[in-house]
């Protein structure tokens, strides 16, 4: 039977026992590494029984502890903060920073609304095409085909917008044959202003009666003539109301859907774009405080039980003068397996705690309660 090497009561620090070395330049985690080796010895049993076990066991268990401190740490802190975070460039470090939240997120979404809003904003170009409408021509067209635009026959879009409205009623403000019923120019030549610009009104007249007047023009251009309409069929086939009575460029607004539906809207490669890419690293040993050190101890344990319970299952018996006597195998295996989820657990119960949810829900349970002490108080009657 193999001569299996013992814990031999002492260790000092040593780089080359660690796997990673991510921690070995920490003055702080050198010296918490040979406490806790002696520290997981003596819990384990020595010196009243042997521990299958070295330095390098226990300063394996330690810088493993340390890793899942700051994994299940950091995960958290992504959670909480990923909508923050996500877009952001990956080249700083963001351990030991304070994440303030922003809009970024909700804006990222919003611009989604925005692309379908006019003059909402979104995050693609709305491009511009025209179509030559002629005279006593059909009134139907195809977008796709019939338009001086650069969209390919083949290319499936987004009509956005379509510029087909009657003239302005404004421009026909001074226009004695509107059908309006109102006329001022005569009164503006009695008055000796005829010599004036027509786009210069010099009566004496309110805001409202140019409103009014404006609305009579549009009211009359709705009932007397065919009114300005349109019809849209696969975002492609247009129909125009009316009949074109005169040859003229109509414009329109539209986007590629191979635009609109890209889900990539930034081909950087250093974007923050999922949990494995978000630049956090190790933690930095010297700056946890004592109760994280006392869940890694205590986490270091149970790795440290869990090891020697491998240990001794590979060796399950060994003989001694007289007899043979079973090592624990199986009992150290189930606690470490124990003690582990219940660590973790725990921490996580803990960082829960620090959510801005619980942290708000807290703060307004606090008021509450400090509201209703106040309501306890008696009140001063003054006395005049």
């Amino acid at each position: 039977m193999a001569n299996i090497p013992i814990w031999p009561g002492s260790a000092s620090f040593d780089a080359t026992l660690t796997p990673f070395s991510f921690y070995d330049s920490d003055t702080d985690f050198q010296t918490d590494a040979v406490n806790v080796a002696d520290w997981c010895a003596k819990r384990l049993g020595y010196p009243l029984i042997d521990i299958e076990l070295q330095a390098a066991n226990f300063f394996t268990a330690f810088e493993e502890a340390t890793n899942e401190y700051g994994k299940q740490l950091y995960d958290f802190q992504i959670i909480n903060n990923f909508q923050t975070l996500e877009g952001n460039t990956t080249g700083s470090n963001f351990n030991n920073n304070l994440i303030t939240p922003n809009m970024g997120g909700t804006i990222n979404v919003s611009e989604q609304y925005g692309n379908e809003v006019d003059g909402g904003g979104g995050d693609y170009e709305i491009l511009r095409g025209s179509l030559t409408v002629l005279k006593g021509s059909s009134q139907r067209y195809d977008l796709l085909t019939s338009t001086s635009s650069s969209i390919s026959g083949s290319e499936a879009v987004y009509i956005k917008r379509i510029y087909h409205y009657p003239p302005a009623a404004i421009n026909r403000y001074f226009d004695p044959y509107a059908g309006t019923g109102t006329g001022i120019q005569s009164l503006m030549q009695t008055f000796g202003f005829g010599n004036f610009s027509p786009g210069v009104n010099f009566m004496l007249m309110p805001l409202s009666f140019d409103i009014q007047k404006l609305q009579a023009i549009e009211l009359n251009d709705t009932i007397r003539k065919s009114g300005y309409h349109f019809t849209i069929e696969d975002n492609r086939y247009l129909r125009l109301y009316p009949i074109p009575t005169r040859d003229y460029t109509m414009y329109f607004d539209y986007q590629l859907k191979s635009v609109a539906n890209n889900p990539v809207k930034n081909t950087a490669n250093n974007l923050i774009t999922d949990i494995s890419n978000v630049p956090y690293t190790n933690p930095t040993y010297a700056f946890i405080n004592e109760p994280g050190r006392q869940w890694i101890r205590k986490y270091a344990l149970a790795l440290s039980k869990e090891m020697l319970g491998s240990v001794r299952g590979k060796y399950q018996s060994l003989p001694i003068p007289g007899e043979t006597t079973t090592l624990d195998y199986a009992r150290l295996l189930q606690e470490a397996s124990a003690e582990k989820a219940a660590l973790i657990e725990e921490l996580k119960a803990i960082l829960e705690e620090t959510t801005r949810l619980k942290q708000l829900e807290r703060k307004n349970q606090e008021a509450q309660q400090t509201q209703e002490t106040y309501y306890k108080i008696p009140y001063h009657i003054y006395v005049g």
